[in-house]
C-alpha cells in the first residue's frame, strides 16, 4: 500500500524573488492603516511577502470598537477577499498596536513602545489627514506634530532598516517643476508646531490664509513643513520621502476598481455619472496627474526594499515621486471624454439628471452652469420631497459638491511637471520576476479600461450598486436621455418667447406664420 505523499504548501514550491527574500522574517510598523492605501498597503504585503515576521498598526478605537475588533472587520471587506480565500493564516500576522499619532509618544503604552524599539525593523508611516479644507491647526497636529512624534520613537528603534514618510507630490506649489528632493520654506516648521500648542484657535484661523501662501489649503502646507521635519533627521535615521500624485482605485489588486471613498476624482466621476456635477473649472489641456493605488503600494514597498539594500546612503535625503511617466500622461479632456462614454456604457442607478456635464475655463460660463443644473435642479427636488413629506438631502450634497469642487479646482486649473527620475529607476533595478510581482508600470495599463475599472468600483464598493442593477439602470438612462431633451427644449422655447415678446417681434412672426 503506498504511502500518502504529504501535500507541501504551495507557497514553498515557489522561489522567493530577491523583494520577497528581503521582507522575510521582518517586522514591520504602519501608520495610517485603516486609510486607503494603508489598507491596500496591508494586503499586498501580507499576500505577496507572506514570510513576514509581524506586521504592527497603529490604531485607535473608533465608534465604541476596539482596535483588535477594528482588524477583525477588515478581513470581511472586499479589499482582503485573495487574503481571506487563499492565505487567510496570515492574516494572523497582523498585531494592533492601540495609540494615535495626535497623541503624545503616540499614545502607545510603554510595553507596546518598547516592543516596537527592539523589533520594528520597517516603518511605513502613511498617517494623515487628508481634507483639504481642514483647519490648520488639526492639519499641524495630525501631518507635522505626528510626523515628529514618529521620528522620535524611530531614532530608539534598535533594528530600524528603512522608515518611508508618506507626503505628496503636490506640497511644492510654488514650483513650475516639481524635482526628487526637499526644498527650503521661509516658514520654520518647529515655529509653527509651537504655535498651534499655545495661539488660540480663532486667532490661528484669522492669520491661517496669510501663513498658507503660497499653498492652497492646509494638507500641502502641513506636509511640506513635515517634510522639512523628516529632512533634519536624515543623518541620524535611514529615511526616505515618498510622494504619490493622486491616487486612485486600484488598476488590478487586490480588487479591480476598488476604492473605499469618494474623495477625489472617483467622487467627481460619481458625481458626473449621476448628473449631479454639470460644470467643473478645469483645463482639458493640462495632465491628470493619478496613480492607480496598487501601482503606488508596489512603489513604496519597492522603495523600502531599495533603501535597506543601499550600502552607503547619498548625502541628501532620497525623495521618490510616484507619478506618471512623461511618456504616459493624460489630459484632463481626455479621461472626460472617455469617463463619459464609459458612464454610458455603465450607468449608476438613480441618476438626478442625465450625465452631460463638461469641462471650462471660462468662469462666468461656469457660474452661470452651476446655478442653472446644479443649484436650480436641486432646490426644485427639495422642493418637491418637502411637498411629499420626504426628507430633503439635494442642497445639502449640492453644497458638499460646490465645496468639493472649489478645493480640487486649484489642481485641475495648472499644469503639473513632475520629474520621478529616481523612482523609475528602482523598478530598472528589479528582477524580472519582482517586476510582475510587484509592477509599477504605468505604461502597460489602458486608459479606457482603468477608467471603466475606476467607474464600476466607484459604482459597487462606493455606491454599493451591484453589477446586476446594470439592466436597469441602462433603462434609467435613457429614460433621463428623453427628459433631458425634452426639458431643454421647453427651455430654449421659453428664451425664445421671451426674446420675442421684449422686442415686440411676437406678433409679426405669429402673423408671418399663420398662428395669429
Amino acid at each position: 500500500m503506498k504511502a500518502k505523499r504529504r501535500k507541501v504548501p504551495k507557497d514553498h514550491l515557489v522561489k522567493k524573488t530577491p523583494v520577497q527574500t528581503w521582507y522575510t522574517g521582518k517586522t514591520i510598523f504602519v501608520t495610517g492603516g485603516s486609510g486607503f492605501m494603508g489598507k491596500v498597503l496591508l494586503e499586498k504585503l501580507l499576500y505577496s511577502c507572506s514570510d513576514l515576521e509581524r506586521i504592527y498598526v497603529l490604531m485607535r478605537p473608533k465608534r465604541g470598537k476596539s482596535p483588535q475588533t477594528r482588524i477583525e472587520d477588515w478581513l470581511k471587506l472586499p479589499v482582503f477577499k485573495r487574503i481571506r480565500e487563499e492565505k487567510p493564516d496570515v492574516y494572523k500576522k497582523l498585531v494592533p498596536i492601540p495609540g494615535d499619532v495626535t497623541s503624545d509618544k503616540l499614545g502607545i503604552s510603554p510595553e507596546h513602545e518598547r516592543l516596537l524599539i527592539d523589533t520594528a525593523e520597517i516603518v511605513f508611516h502613511c498617517a494623515a489627514t487628508l481634507k483639504l479644507e481642514a483647519r490648520l491647526k488639526d492639519a499641524i497636529e495630525m501631518n507635522t506634530i505626528g510626523t515628529k512624534r514618529i521620528l522620535d520613537l524611530c531614532l530608539q528603534m534598535k533594528r530600524l532598516k528603512a522608515l518611508l514618510h508618506l507626503s505628496t507630490a503636490f506640497c511644492y506649489c510654488d514650483k513650475e517643476v516639481l524635482t526628487e528632493k526637499v526644498h527650503d520654506f521661509h516658514h520654520n516648521p518647529y515655529d509653527l508646531m509651537r504655535t498651534v500648542e499655545w495661539m488660540d484657535e480663532k486667532a490661528l484661523d484669522m492669520i491661517t490664509p496669510n501663513l498658507l501662501t503660497p499653498h492652497p489649503n492646509t494638507y500641502t502646507y502641513s506636509k511640506r513643513l513635515a517634510e522639512m521635519l523628516v529632512r533634519d533627521n536624515y543623518s541620524k535615521l535611514r529615511v526616505c520621502i515618498v510622494r504619490p500624485s493622486i491616487v486612485c482605485p486600484a488598476n488590478a489588486e487586490p480588487v479591480e476598481g476598488w476604492v473605499d471613498s469618494l474623495n477625489g476624482p472617483v467622487g467627481i466621476m460619481v458625481a458626473g455619472g449621476k448628473g449631479i456635477i454639470r460644470s467643473m473649472l478645469c483645463n482639458g489641456e493640462y495632465n491628470a496627474e493619478v496613480i492607480p493605488v496598487d501601482l503606488a503600494i508596489n512603489g513604496l514597498i519597492t522603495i523600502a526594499y531599495t533603501l535597506g539594500q543601499m550600502e552607503e546612503m547619498p548625502k541628501e535625503i532620497p525623495v521618490y515621486n510616484i507619478t506618471c511617466r512623461e511618456t504616459k500622461r493624460t489630459t484632463w479632456k481626455e479621461v472626460l471624454d472617455l469617463g463619459k462614454a464609459t458612464a454610458y456604457e455603465y450607468p449608476f442607478e438613480a441618476g438626478v439628471w442625465y450625465p452631460d456635464g463638461d469641462i471650462t475655463m471660462n468662469k462666468t460660463y461656469h457660474t452661470i452652469c452651476v446655478w442653472l443644473f446644479h443649484w436650480l435642479p436641486a432646490y426644485l427636488i427639495d422642493f418637491l420631497m418637502f411637498c411629499f413629506g420626504q426628507k430633503r438631502f439635494m442642497c445639502r450634497i449640492q453644497n458638499m459638491v460646490t465645496e468639493g469642487l472649489s478645493l480640487l479646482q486649484f489642481f485641475t486649473t495648472r499644469q503639473w511637471d513632475f520629474k520621478s527620475h529616481q523612482y523609475q529607476a528602482i523598478e530598472k533595478h528589479l528582477s524580472p520576476e519582482d517586476s510582475v510581482i510587484f509592477t509599477m508600470d504605468v505604461e502597460a495599463i489602458e486608459t479606457k479600461d482603468y477608467l471603466r475599472r475606476i467607474i464600476l468600483g466607484g459604482r459597487q464598493f462606493c455606491m454599493k450598486e451591484p453589477l446586476s442593477t446594470l439592466p436597469k439602470a441602462r433603462i434609467q438612462l435613457k429614460c433621463l436621455y428623453v427628459l433631458d431633451k425634452v426639458a431643454k427644449a421647453f427651455v430654449l422655447y421659453g428664451l425664445v418667447w421671451l426674446f420675442l415678446t421684449l422686442t415686440g417681434l411676437r406678433a409679426p412672426l405669429y402673423e408671418m406664420l399663420g398662428w395669429a
